[in-house]
């Protein structure tokens, strides 16, 4: 078990007819890191939405043909996917389409609802139904249910954050108008920018402006609702201070992209900061530091800055094995760790190393990546992780959903250190996790315990399907 990444949403508004749907798929490719199980773009050509959406890989996923096939328009949203709540298929992939009596609207999400059980359980028995089992179409509901009554679509999505607990980033588009929105802990990035032929990119990571030719604006608030039309940029805030600020900090730890910028905190930065913290808490006689690809690269780099220890590549990882990778089976006896990364062996024989990387969950990748070193020829290895020990589900949009298969919650640090096979085992003391983003408060629960949002009961991701499976026995 490994940590998965969330979505990622992307959207924009053009003054003019344009080729907004390949411009979509530039944008989603860089945040492809952010969610490998499926992708989808919706064009809004003048009120007519057209989209195509499927499991796999953004290049997987879109052709040259395909993009040709989807027409010029003035909007489009897209999404990435990796789910937290729902299973993997095609019924799942977002961005998610609705018509309704007031019109249509294509909504893109990234987070995770800690209520959309019992939400979903009003919704059925008012006489909802439900195409997906994914929290995303709990929010559709809710949304287009308070269109009915409500003046705008705005107004729609402003009342039903009155109902949504959890962690939440959306993008909605409307016939008319692209209206982005980020949950009032602003536990998930969202952030917009602006091309110089006057379109507006909203996006959860600042790297795809970047990638599309816009120029950053600035972040979300937390709580706030922005609306892109015509008439230009209305900023609603009635959400805004409703809660604390608790951005999660494992976006900057894992999720988001080295290049990113999220709430004025450089991402490359807090993780040369967390390398720094190690180096400082835990030094040790060594010859190397070694990096895990990708997110453990940053943080050795300021393990080696600040020990004065040489950073070197000791890991090469295989960049061409996406969603449709096939898995060996028993009888190929082979280890998909040694097929996806493989070691330097000049970088590391005959060498004490310091293996730096963001995290350890049950501890078998670890050790399968400690003995690709040790096989290599090293001769001590010590593990410096940048993040403190996973103790605590996440509710927020992160995968992990129980205690069971967390490794720390069942063995002490040096007994870990002997699982892995390390000579010593050091992780980023929890205490210092304020200092990597410079803020006092931020989403520490997977490690603290401490949660901004009441807990919910059932946290498996499959409980839809689970549902569904239970009223057909």
């Amino acid at each position: 078990m490994s940590i998965h990444e969330e979505c990622g949403v992307f959207g924009l508004i053009s003054p003019r007819p344009g080729d907004v749907g390949r411009l979509a798929y530039y944008g989603l490719y860089s945040l492809q890191h952010r969610g490998q199980e499926s992708c989808g773009i919706v064009v809004n050509d003048d009120g007519v939405f057209s989209s195509h959406k499927d499991l796999g890989l953004v290049g997987e996923v879109f052709s040259s043909e395909t993009l040709d096939r989807l027409p010029q328009g003035t909007m489009a949203v897209g999404h990435t996917r990796y789910g937290t709540t729902g299973a993997s298929n095609r019924s799942n992939c977002q961005p998610i389409e609705v018509n309704h009596q007031k019109g249509r609207m294509a909504l893109a999400h990234n987070g995770n609802l800690s209520n959309a059980a019992q939400l979903r359980n009003e919704l059925e028995l008012s006489g909802a139904i439900f195409h997906s089992t994914s929290d995303t179409e709990v929010i559709a509901y809710i949304v287009t249910k308070e269109r009915l009554s409500a003046p705008s679509i705005e107004e729609a999505l402003s009342a039903a954050m009155y109902k949504l607990e959890g962690a939440y980033s959306l993008v909605l588009m409307s016939p008319q108008k692209l209206i982005c929105a980020r949950d009032p802990h602003g536990f998930r990035p969202l952030c917009y920018g602006k091309r110089p032929d006057g379109t507006y990119i909203a996006a959860s990571e600042s790297c795809a402006l970047a990638a599309v030719g816009a120029e950053f604006v600035r972040d979300l608030e937390p709580g706030e609702i922005l609306v892109f039309s015509r008439d230009g940029i209305v900023s609603r805030r009635e959400h805004c201070g409703k809660a604390e600020h608790t951005p999660c900090i494992f976006e900057y730890i894992y999720f988001a992209r080295p290049d990113s910028v999220i709430d004025g905190v450089s991402v490359h930065a807090a993780r040369l900061r967390a390398g720094e913290i190690l180096a400082q808490t835990y030094p040790v006689q060594a010859d190397v530091v070694v990096g895990v690809p990708d997110s453990g690269l940053d943080a050795a780099l300021g393990y080696s800055r600040a020990s004065g220890i040489p950073y070197g590549i000791g890991l090469i990882k295989n960049k061409y094995i996406g969603r449709t990778f096939i898995a060996p089976g028993q009888d190929h006896r082979l280890d998909q760790v040694k097929i996806k990364l493989s070691a330097v062996r000049d970088s590391v024989a005959d060498k004490r190393v310091v293996l730096v990387d963001d995290s350890i969950v049950r501890g078998t990748t670890s050790g399968r990546i400690v003995s690709l070193l040790r096989e290599a020829g090293a001769r001590e290895i010590h593990f410096r992780v940048s993040a403190p020990p996973f103790l605590n589900p996440c509710y927020y949009g992160t995968d992990i959903d129980s205690r069971d298969n967390l490794i720390a919650c069942h063995h002490t640090v040096e007994e870990i250190a002997q699982i892995i096979g390390v000579d010593s085992l050091g992780y980023l003391p929890v205490e210092q996790l304020g200092v990597l983003i410079g803020k006092e408060r931020c989403c520490d629960a997977c490690f603290t315990g401490c949660y901004p949002t009441p807990i919910p009961t059932d946290t498996r991701k499959d409980r839809f399907e689970r549902k569904l499976s239970e009223k057909r026995s």
